[in-house]
């Protein structure tokens, strides 16, 4: 047999259901806050990721020659194609614009529980104004998602890029010298940041200062421990996201997301039933329409992990809605199938749910597949039934049977 590539999985039915309506659960919250739903394409030139991260990305992400010598690659994320696409054809339209997005992505690494080499990604961008208000529009969002898709245990970290960069800065670090520095800060390993700190001329006083920052963790108070424009802006945020009712937050000043682009707020979503692995969602506010060639503009957002994000719901017992059809139309002997087939028609034309029996079996193994598939009704077409222009409607749960004349089949089936 030739199997599935390393790192992608199939779908069967009743996954693609699950799937799909949780899907649309996010999708529907997305609405509710007046995002609109964008698509990019699933490859894209490597220059636009290699921009955004650096070259070294190249080795972590599915990238090629094409025939025609052009260097493609498939997508590693979705916030640069949407900014790219913002820069090549949005960039007049109205603010705010709120876009969100919900397709596969590609990553060449090592496969393991909850991260694949093909993986699904829903995420929203909000390109506006600068101020909290716009940072906790897109917080409130993530957050709600998850409450509308039902995850019971998840926290919002949230922090600022600016402390630390402030920090540093003061210190005499150069900009080149920073992003590994928050890369290092960012993953906790602080023996590294250390020496790169010392590297950059920092002394133990400060370089403990800033470990003791990324260490800060708490509800909003915390927050006295800083001062400055970035304490003002989180203030911001928190007063309206206690607004909107989200009170599963709190301050981390470690919050670093460890990329370059970040340039204030920034905040991650945490299911601890995942354990180390807990990571849902993360984002922030970003600069990246000037790398791509268009003029500077504030953009926030965030990622959600779709498969983690299922992968949670299930550990803390989800079950998505069971499979069900509507009808389930049972033809009795061979002259009965053609009238049984005008009678699915009917019914899907009028939008009725219907299946029909296509393998010719018995009355009683089709009752039998009925209840497989979860029908709610079915309707027996017989020689007895064509003699009187009608059909026997079964309900399936209570078995109660009731003869239905074949022109009041529709209402009676809407009535339902």
């Amino acid at each position: 047999m030739i199997q599935r590539p390393r790192g992608t999985r199939d779908f069967g039915p009743d996954e693609m259901e699950k799937r799909r309506h949780l899907e649309a659960a996010m999708r529907r919250e997305a609405a509710l806050f007046g995002f609109r739903e964008i698509a990019t394409p699933i490859f894209e030139h490597t220059e636009l990721f290699t921009l955004r991260s650096g070259p070294n990305v190249v080795e972590e992400i599915y990238a090629f020659r094409d025939k025609g010598g052009r260097e493609i690659s498939l997508r590693p994320e979705l916030t640069a194609p949407a900014m790219r696409f913002f820069v090549n054809e949005l960039s007049n339209s109205a603010r705010p614009l709120k876009m969100f997005y919900f397709g596969q992505c590609f990553r060449y690494e090592r496969p393991q529980s909850g991260r694949f080499r093909e993986f699904f990604q829903f995420g929203a961008e909000l390109i506006g104004d600068p101020g909290p208000e716009s940072d906790a529009e897109i917080i409130a969002l993530a957050a709600s998602i998850m409450r509308r898709i039902g995850l019971k245990q998840y926290t919002v970290r949230i922090g600022h890029i600016g402390v630390l960069r402030s920090m540093l800065a003061d210190a005499g670090v150069d900009r080149e010298a920073a992003p590994l520095i928050l890369q290092k800060l960012d993953k906790k390993e602080y023996d590294e940041a250390s020496q790169r700190m010392r590297d950059a001329g920092m002394d133990d006083e400060r370089i403990e200062k800033v470990i003791e920052i990324t260490n800060t963790v708490g509800p909003v108070e915390v927050l006295d421990r800083i001062s400055g424009e970035a304490r003002e802006h989180l203030l911001g945020i928190f007063r309206i996201l206690q607004a909107y009712g989200i009170d599963n937050i709190q301050v981390d000043l470690g919050v670093v997301r460890g990329l370059d682009y970040y340039t204030g707020m920034v905040f991650e979503m945490d299911a601890p039933v995942l354990g180390a692995e807990k990571q849902i969602c993360g984002g922030g506010s970003y600069s990246l329409t000037e790398l791509f060639g268009g003029e500077k503009t504030f953009s926030t957002g965030f990622g959600i992990g779709f498969d983690r994000t299922l992968l949670a719901l299930e550990k803390e017992g989800y079950q998505a809605p069971a499979h069900g059809i509507d009808v389930y139309v049972l033809p009795v002997g061979d002259n009965a199938r053609q009238e049984a087939h005008r009678i699915a028609a009917q019914l899907r034309q009028a939008g009725i749910g219907t299946d029909i029996d296509l393998m010719g079996r018995s009355l009683s193994k089709s009752m039998k597949y009925a209840n497989s598939i979860n029908a709610r009704l079915a309707l027996i077409v017989g020689e007895k039934e064509m003699a009187q222009g009608a059909v026997t409607m079964r309900d399936m749960v209570t078995g109660e049977q009731t003869l239905v004349k074949r022109e009041d089949l529709v209402a009676t089936l809407e009535k339902l």
